[in-house]
């Protein structure tokens, strides 16, 4: 069995709740609030799970937050292991507007994290060996822009396929020492390959160049609502999302990579797997708040996918 692991260096709590009109000054009378483990990786362990797969998700956990966020895991029956750090786990916010359905988003930054903390991290994924390791999700102030460059050498010692998705410079250093899968936007593939902005037939070729420096071997850029790209050194395919009722955006690029993650670990092809993670991303949508997806959603639209998506 292929062995999956996680890793999330900036956990949240997912405080999610509803509201009836926002006006400045006044008390918003909120619904009771719901909570969910949150942060990259978290949400990609779950996301396999829903699809009958297992994974081992890898996180720092701080304060009583970070005891809640355990116990949230604990409730959906995600095997975890806790990195305990002297600084809370943050909390996160995400309000709906009953009224217009607008919703609103706050993400708290993420507590420091200390060196030896930093250093726990990644002799833990080097004593796991995975298989397969997705790192997600924004980087922890004290880590440094490098960080995911580090866990993409570890990768790299024990042979581990190294699944990224993250933004910025933390994403360019990781690339640099090389990575199995990279999964960014059409903006940030851009400022990957240095440039302001790429047209929708320029895609493929701004990821056959990061596949040619050795920056990675596959590339799933993620068009959004126009569906993915999926660029190797021999493919390169599109698939558009197919057309649903969105009600919240949260999640569904985590549930995209984990769609995939489980389509590689239980060997299925490439063109599979990106089906797989365009039916779970767009399924995510489908849902409020950060629910992620339902199995049921996510087997139907990769069903519609593998007919008429090309």
């Amino acid at each position: 069995m292929t062995k999956i692991i996680t890793l999330t260096v900036n956990p949240a709590i997912d405080k999610s709740t509803k509201f009836s009109g926002l006006v400045a000054e006044q008390k918003i009378r909120c619904e009771s609030p719901h909570f969910d483990a949150g942060g990259g990786g978290i949400n990609v362990s779950k996301a396999i799970a829903r699809l009958g797969g297992k994974s081992l998700a890898v996180f720092t956990a701080g304060g009583p937050s970070g005891e809640l966020l355990q116990d949230l895991l604990k409730n959906e029956s995600i095997d975890y292991q806790a990195i305990t750090t002297k600084n809370w786990t943050r909390e996160n916010f995400i309000a709906v507007d009953v009224l217009t359905n607008a919703q609103y988003r706050f993400g708290m930054p993420g507590a420091e994290i200390l060196t030896e903390e930093a250093n726990e991290i990644l002799k833990q994924i080097e004593e796991l060996k995975p298989d397969l390791l997705v790192a997600s999700g924004s980087l922890s102030t004290g880590l440094g822009d490098g960080y995911y460059e580090k866990v993409a050498a570890v990768s790299r010692k024990i042979g581990a396929k190294l699944i990224i998705d993250t933004s910025g410079e933390p994403l360019k250093m990781a690339i640099d020492e090389g990575v199995y899968l990279l999964k960014p936007n059409v903006g940030e593939l851009a400022k990957l390959v240095g440039v302001d902005a790429l047209e929708i037939d320029q895609v493929d070729d701004a990821a056959h160049e990061i596949i040619a420096k050795g920056g990675c071997e596959i590339v799933v850029v993620s068009l959004g609502p126009q569906g993915a790209v999926l660029v190797t050194k021999d493919i390169c395919e599109h698939i558009p999302a197919p057309a649903v009722q969105k009600k919240s955006t949260v999640g569904a690029g985590d549930s995209m990579v984990g769609g995939m993650v489980w389509a590689l670990s239980t060997g299925k092809t490439l063109q599979e797997m990106l089906r797989w993670g365009v039916a779970c991303g767009s399924a995510a949508t489908m849902n409020e708040g950060t629910q992620l997806f339902k199995k049921e959603d996510a087997e139907r639209l990769f069903a519609w996918l593998q007919k008429y998506g090309k």
